[in-house]
């Protein structure tokens, strides 16, 4: 059968979590509690650094963008959860999922660029530390975050544009709480094994990388602190300990997730909330509670 002949879907039923009645108002306490933690936490971390001129170094000031992306992260799905949950409207249209796959790509791959980012900024301020201050100049800092945008802006495009190629004649329920890759394409009418292998490539390979990156950097963080066990660099320790805890949380998730084609395994949607909404609500404590500076300017403001 011809591609034009296929009826095309206009929306899909997003099943969420559960169909139970208590544990829908469950989760919606869960949401809606998750998402005011994290406007919070996260206003508050950018409103700090931006007042307080101690908060001046390269860490503070991608700190900043983290958690400005970590709102943006989550304004994607959760606030459209708590209103299905209230309401029980279920439906999402077709335009407005895709919608919604694009921007949590983009945000998403760029918090991963991002944290990348950090981990290097650590790299260089505790195995570099004499050139860290003209390699991580403030406008070094804009291009890296600049960067991080633009390639999660490519990856989300590319993930969009492959999935808009798809026909979808129904079934149109996608077993999850919001729109995302492996659940969408499993709804195509056609064989999809070669999409489903692109996609695999890109997102599953970003988070794979990344996060060898990631491993990487702190490995060699780890052996320089060995052999410099001075206060200093215990509260450094200290502070790449919780970076690992964070990028753990959000990368091993997304790397069961996507570093497969998405008819392999039935991808569990509960394992989605790891990265979706436990990542972004613990992001505000892992990286402030381990800096005293930052903790010392909180209590000021």
């Amino acid at each position: 059968m011809a591609q034009d002949n296929f009826s095309r879907v206009t929306e899909f039923i997003l099943l969420g979590l559960s169909d139970t009645q208590e544990l829908q108002l469950l989760f919606f306490t869960f949401f809606l509690l998750a998402y005011a933690m994290v406007l919070m936490g996260n206003l508050l971390i950018i409103v700090t650094v931006r007042t307080d001129p101690k908060l001046s170094s390269p860490m503070y000031f991608l700190l900043c963008n983290l958690s400005f992306i970590d709102i943006c992260y989550t304004s994607v799905t959760i606030p459209r959860v708590v209103v299905a949950l209230l309401s029980g409207h279920k439906a999402i249209a077709f335009e407005g999922c895709m919608a919604q796959l694009f921007f949590l790509h983009f945000v998403g791959s760029s918090e991963m660029f991002l944290l990348t980012v950090m981990a290097f900024d650590r790299y260089m301020a505790i195995c570099r530390p004499l050139h860290y201050t003209a390699i991580m100049a403030r406008g070094a800092c804009w291009a890296l975050v600049a960067a991080c945008w633009l390639g999660g802006f490519i990856h989300s495009i590319v993930q969009t544009v492959l999935i808009l190629q798809l026909p979808f004649c129904g079934p149109n329920m996608i077993h999850s709480y919001f729109c995302d890759v492996p659940p969408v394409v499993r709804l195509a009418c056609i064989d999809t094994t070669l999409t489903e292998w692109l996609m695999a490539s890109n997102s599953g390979l970003i988070s794979l990388a990344c996060f060898l990156v990631l491993v990487a950097s702190y490995t060699l963080i780890l052996a320089k602190l060995r052999a410099h066990l001075s206060q200093g660099h215990w509260k450094a320790l200290s502070t790449c300990t919780s970076h690992v805890m964070a990028v753990t949380l959000l990368f091993m998730p997304c790397i069961f997730t996507y570093l497969r084609p998405a008819g392999t395994l039935p991808t569990s949607k509960y394992v989605c909330v790891i990265y979706t909404i436990f990542s972004p609500v613990m992001n505000p404590l892992i990286y402030t509670l381990r800096s005293s500076e930052m903790k010392e300017s909180m209590w000021r403001l």
